[in-house]
Formats: C-alpha cells, structure tokens, sequence
C-alpha cells in the first residue's frame, strides 16, 4: 500500500507556480481602467492616475490555489475512504463465502485483505488528522475509483455464488421430492391394484347394480377389512380415554386375557381390542343377534332376501341418519345392545364423569358425541358384514381358536408380524428359541363354503404350564367375552 507523504516543492514546481502568478496577473490588468482626462475637470486633471496594489493580488491568487488544492485532495481522501469500505464489504462477503463449503485457504486469504483494508483506514485517518495530502491527488482519485469498482464487483460475483448455490440446493430438493413422488404413485398403484383383486368396500357400496347371485368370499372378506379398521379405530379411542382417566392399563388388561408374555408394551393393546371383537361378534351366528322379540322370514330363501336388502339400504346411509329415521329397526336395536355391553356403566363414568350415554340409549335416543359417533360406525360395519354373511347361499360361519393353540397358517394368522396399528415397529417371534402359542384370538375367523379367512391370533411364549389344548372350534360358535 502506498503511503501518502507531504508535499515537497521542487524548483521546477517553483517556476511553474511564478508563471501562473504572470498569468493570473494579465487577466487581473485587463480590468482595471484608467479614467480618460478631462481638461474642464480641475478636480480629476491632478489625480489622472491608477493606483495598483501588486502584494494584495498576488495573495489573493495564492489563496485561490489553495483552496482547490484543499478540494483535489478531499477529493482524493474520500475516494480512498470509499474503495476501502467497497473493498473491506467484498472481503467480509468472500469471507462467509468461504465458510461454507470450509475453505481454509479461501478463508486466510480473505481475512489477510480484511485485516490490510482496516489498516489502510487507520492510515487514511491519521492523514486526515495531520493533513497530509496527496502529492498527485488526480492520479489517487482514479485509483480509488478503480479500487471501490473491483470491491463492488466482487461483492456481487460472491452474491451470485450464493444464490447459484441456492438454485442448485432447490433443484437437488426438487428431485429427491419428484423421485419421493414416484415412489408414493407407485406406492399407492400397488395398494390399489391389491384391493381391485379382493374387491375394495368402496367399490362394493358404489355398485349398486350388485346382485345376491353374484356374491363372492372377496366382497365378504372387502367389508371384514373394513370392519376391522374401524374396531381398531373405536380401540384406540377407547386407549386414550383410559390413559386420560388415569386407569391402571396393566391391570385392565390382565382382567381381560391372563398369563399372557407381551413382545412389547404396546402389544397389550391387542387384548383390548380382542375384548371389544368378542364383544360385538358375540351371537354373530343368530340371524337376530340373539336380539328378544325380534322375528325374520323362516323361509331360508326369504332370510337370504332381506339381508341382502338390509345390506344394501344400510351399506350407503351415514349411520346417524339412519338411527334417526328408523329408532326402532333391528340395527338401531343392535346399537343399543352392544353399547350398554361393552361400555360399562363405571367405565362410562370414568370417561365422562356421567351415565348420560346410556340414559339417553335407555330411553330410545341416541347420543351425539365423537365417542358414540366412533362405536356407531364400528357398529355399523359388524352389521354389514352379519348382513352379508346371512346373504350368501352357504352361510359365511364364524369361528375363533382356544388360548395355548400351536399355530396353523391355514385357520390363523399372526398380528405379531404385521405393521402395527399402535406402534411403528414391527417385530416378529423367533421360534428357535422358545415354542410358541397362541395368547388369545384377537379378531375371529370366518368359512364360507370351503373357503377360510383366517382369525387373526396374538402369539406369545409358552410359560412352564400345562399345555391347553385347542382346535377351530365349530360354525356358529357362541364368542363368549371373558
């Protein structure tokens, strides 16, 4: 960097100013005028003369040079002032730059020209301070201004750094998001192409052109899966009600299947749920549901009818209009019989602080909350599928395997190696280290004809206990709740 000096005058320099001075002096002359003489004027005729004053014109042009030597060389001064800000700004800028990706030489470079530019300001302050100016004030303005463009334009080539980077961050989200896109399209073909070969349920409730004749196991086993999801639905509301009333999990859940090894805690939920299956499957093999005073065609043919008839009258109505139009059909009575089974009074007034559910249903209303919403519909679907299975030629039976069971893949299959509905892990039993057993059934299974959808069984660990012997109980097993 350049240090600025004062300025020494040279002999040269010297001469130059004097002949400036000359100059100066001419111009100066020219204006003055001498008054013409006027010999009637005696008052003018002695005093016919001009009198110059030589010192104070020559001081007055030395003060005109000073003044814009002062000019040139603020001038000068803030010129340099402005190319180090514009330098020390494309520095900090190529600084950060630096940091990411991590240049260590980059980051030296940048910080050595900061650490410079500071240094140059300090000296710009001193000669401000002791008025040192320049000695070519011109020659320092052109550099400054070279200076303060190269500061600017690397400010801006490090912007456009940064924003290509950007752009180029964008574009990588942009494909890992369009690749995810694919991936979910695919994804969902699959899931779709899986429920048009067992028949989706909402296939089967849009086809209104369905015939009894043309009734397959895939529709029932369509409107099961349905009904399933919406048990476990009603399942984990019924879990946080419990978690929210403070009761003692553990404990319900031994009440409901005893001596029973859990892989994991969130397996517990399973019994629950198999107590809310036995529960609403109960009596299924009744074509009334066991229901007092209810009578149906006795003509086989007849029953066949008007099941499939129910089925499709119930199958496309939301269930609360339903029980408002028809508060005294067979499944507003269904809803009201499964409801005061399964949701006992003192668990009632655990949840809600209150018996109001069951006044109202014991009085022939039907409550408005999102708990009774939740077991409606799950009402609903269990009625369908009893519907359904009454519609077909060879009656849809339903069946359920005994605690202590050795697994069969024909007539079981296991909720322990499927993605769980309460938990993102998915585990699996090791059968070479202990034997294992059927827990509980936790969703019965049906046969129609020579057809079989599997129960869905909990396995668990043998304990050093007396094997309980167990086989596929009968058709028209009663499912009694434990």
């Amino acid at each position: 960097m350049e240090s600025v000096k004062p300025s020494a005058v040279t002999p040269s320099m010297k001469l130059a100013r004097n002949f400036a001075k000359v100059l100066h002096l001419r111009a100066f002359l020219k204006n003055v005028t001498i008054a013409d003489a006027n010999p009637k004027d005696e008052t003018n005729m002695d005093h016919h003369k001009t009198v110059i004053n030589w010192s104070e014109s020559f001081n007055k042009v030395d003060e005109d040079e000073e003044i814009e030597e002062q000019r040139v060389a603020t001038e000068a001064l803030l010129a340099k002032l402005f190319a180090s800000i514009a330098t020390v700004k494309g520095a900090y800028a190529e600084l950060q730059h630096f940091q990411s990706p991590f240049d260590p030489d980059g980051i030296e470079a940048s910080d050595k020209l900061l650490v410079s530019e500071l240094k140059h300001l300090s000296e710009l302050k001193q000669c401000y301070l002791k008025k040192q100016v320049d000695p070519s004030p011109e020659k320092a303005i052109l550099l400054a201004e070279s200076k303060e463009i190269k500061g600017v334009i690397k400010t801006y080539e490090i912007t456009a750094k940064k924003l290509e980077s950007q752009v180029r961050l964008k574009d990588s989200e942009i494909m890992f998001l369009k690749e995810k896109l694919v991936e979910a399209n695919s994804h969902n073909k699959l899931i779709e192409k899986r429920l048009n070969q067992s028949g989706s349920l909402s296939g089967l409730l849009e086809n209104n052109k369905l015939h009894i004749s043309g009734l397959s196991p895939s529709h029932f086993a369509s409107v099961l899966r349905h009904a399933v999801k919406s048990i476990r639905n009603f399942v984990r509301l019924i879990v946080d009600e419990m978690r929210s009333a403070k009761w003692d999990i553990d404990a319900a859940v031994d009440a409901i299947e005893h001596n029973v090894v859990y892989i994991i805690e969130d397996h517990k939920c399973f019994a629950i749920e198999s107590f809310v299956c036995k529960e609403m499957f109960d009596a299924f093999h009744f074509p009334n549901f066991n229901l007092p005073n209810e009578s149906l065609p006795s003509d086989r043919k007849n029953q066949q009818n008007w099941f499939f008839q129910n089925f499709n009258e119930l199958k496309s109505t939301k269930v609360k209009d339903f029980l408002a139009e028809k508060p005294r059909s067979l499944f507003a009575k269904f809803c009201r019989s499964k409801y005061l089974r399964l949701v006992h009074p003192k668990m009632e007034t655990s949840f809600f602080g209150n018996m109001l559910h069951r006044n109202l249903l014991s009085g022939g209303e039907f409550p408005k909350s999102d708990f009774f919403a939740s077991f409606a519909e799950m009402a609903k679907r269990v009625y369908l599928l009893h519907c359904l299975a009454f519609s077909f030629e060879n009656q849809a039976e339903i069946f359920q395997v005994g605690k202590g069971c050795r697994f069969s893949d024909v007539y079981m299959e296991s909720v322990n190696d499927e993605m769980f509905v309460f938990s993102d892990k998915t585990t699996t039993f090791d059968e070479s280290e202990e034997e294992t057993v059927v827990g509980f059934t936790v969703v019965p299974g049906f046969r129609i004809g020579k057809t079989i959808l599997q129960c869905q069984v909990y396995l668990t660990k043998k304990k050093n206990q007396t094997k309980v012997k167990g086989s596929v109980k009968g058709s028209r097993s009663h499912l009694r709740s434990s």
